[in-house]
């Protein structure tokens, strides 16, 4: 049956409303342009925020690739209008994919087909900051950055603030018609909703014992459109899963993030990330970054567990509060998937606020339960992977997924061969379609016939992309 909608009553849209987000990353600044239309919006954060791009405290895992996809970006643009050309003003660039993508799959190389989807690449530390100012130009929204959060005010039934400790030790209560919890990995929501007497929320988790190492180089000259490289693991081998990614950011450089699950870490030693990038199951990456210059040195990242909560089923969920983002699920971050997922999220928290308004009676359990749909596809490419890593901790997958998991097997594979399968699996890779174009009945049909072309015998480069980094042409 579908869900009435509703407008705002006489009095939402005369009263001034009021909304509080906790966190100012990219989840928490995009939920305050979701709500900027409805409410004059604060943004808590405990850190202090730089002018520019640079590193804070509170996101250690910045500085490894972050991967925006289209599906990401668009939300992204519909929240906040002209974003995408302030990126690439500051220095990122837009990545037509497969076009630009040199990537080998667990089934093979990938073609460069003529582009289907894209990406955004630039350091985090860009990408959040190009945001962050975009939104702080317009009208609606403070931040307080340096600011303590010490709980929800309210009760069970319904949330009515923040508390917060200010830096010169002042306490005080926010009051909001509605508060987002956009704090990230650390979130504590679900220890203040139960210090209000909340049921608590049902929480899954698979852990590939998953490390992830990063080094920035300074880029060889000519390569100012070089694509973005990555070497995938192979998830059918009953192996640790390795991976590199080669990733071209603002101000010619590289970023480059190695990874390997329990048994195949990488470590912190700079003299080992050249050899890690060799010895996975292609050397590619270890080959380009052998001519490039090391700019940095390693940072290693353990925190990387995908942890999902299904506060959707949680009953008697409080009005007047909602989680988004990695205060909702966190996946494993070589998938790309965190930054899209919130942004899906918050236009969500948009939409469901413009039907109903912002103090409506329900609007929170309905923007939990569809904030729950884009998570749930990230959730299940993330651990649908991950679990099948030797010395993986979770739940294992049941029959009717493992099924389905022979099935991706195959359509991976003949989507190396086939544009219009290739076209099916990136348009849910990158968040742009749901799960279910993968059994269209053209895609399924395609899947049995399989690929059409024979599999790449090597990586799909150019011969200038080659000649410029490697030195020669094959």
């Amino acid at each position: 049956m579908k869900e009435p909608v509703s407008g705002p009553s006489d009095t939402e849209a005369t009263a001034p409303r009021r909304a509080v987000v906790v966190g100012a990353g990219l989840a928490g600044l995009l939920a305050a342009a979701a709500l900027r239309e409805h409410a004059e919006v604060t943004v808590v954060e405990r850190d202090a925020l730089p002018e520019g791009p640079a590193p804070r405290k509170g996101v250690p895992q910045a500085r490894h690739a972050h991967l925006l996809w289209s599906g990401g970006a668009r939300a992204m643009e519909e929240l906040l209008p002209g974003v995408t050309d302030a990126w690439l003003a500051a220095g990122a660039r837009r990545i037509p994919l497969p076009t630009g993508l040199v990537s080998l799959s667990a089934q093979g190389w990938v073609r460069r087909w003529p582009e289907m989807e894209f990406m955004i690449a630039c350091s985090r530390e860009l990408l959040e900051s190009v945001v962050r100012a975009h939104l702080l130009a317009g009208p609606r929204v403070t931040v307080l950055d340096r600011t303590e959060i010490l709980g929800l005010a309210g009760d069970a039934s319904r949330v009515t603030g923040l508390r917060v400790r200010s830096v010169d030790g002042e306490e005080r209560v926010l009051g909001a018609d509605l508060v987002v919890d956009c704090a990230g990995r650390g979130s504590r929501g679900t220890a203040w909703l139960d210090a209000l007497g909340v049921a608590p929320a049902p929480m899954e988790e698979v852990d590939s014992g998953l490390v992830y190492a990063t080094r920035v180089f300074r880029a060889p000259a000519g390569t100012e459109e070089y694509p973005v490289v990555n070497v995938q693991p192979d998830g059918s081998r009953p192996v640790p899963g390795r991976s590199a990614t080669l990733v071209p950011i603002e101000g010619g450089r590289w970023l480059v993030t190695l990874s390997g699950t329990r048994g195949g870490q990488p470590t912190a030693l700079a003299e080992e990330f050249e050899t890690f990038a060799r010895d996975i199951r292609h050397p590619l990456v270890g080959e380009l970054i052998a001519r490039a210059e090391p700019l940095t040195d390693v940072v290693v990242t353990r925190s990387t567990i995908n942890r999902r909560r299904y506060f959707e089923k949680v009953s008697g969920w409080p009005e007047g509060f909602v989680a988004l983002g990695d205060s909702v699920a966190t996946y494993n971050p070589i998938y790309g998937h965190g930054m899209s997922v919130a942004a899906q999220g918050a236009v969500v928290l948009r939409d469901r606020v413009a039907a109903h308004g912002l103090s409506a009676p329900g609007l929170a359990r309905r923007v939990q339960k569809a904030v729950a749909v884009p998570v749930a596809l990230a959730w299940e490419l993330a651990t649908n992977a991950d679990i099948r890593y030797p010395e993986a901790i979770g739940k294992r997958p049941n029959a009717a997924r493992k099924l389905f998991g022979r099935y991706l097997e195959r359509l991976i594979l003949t989507a190396l061969g086939r544009p219009l399968v290739f076209k099916a699996y990136l348009g849910v890779v990158t968040l742009t379609e749901p799960v279910g174009a993968l059994v269209r009945p053209e895609v399924v049909l395609a899947v049995l016939r399989g690929p059409v072309k024979p599999p790449l015998p090597e990586p799909p480069l150019t011969d200038h992309e080659r000649e410029t980094v490697l030195g020669a042409t094959t």
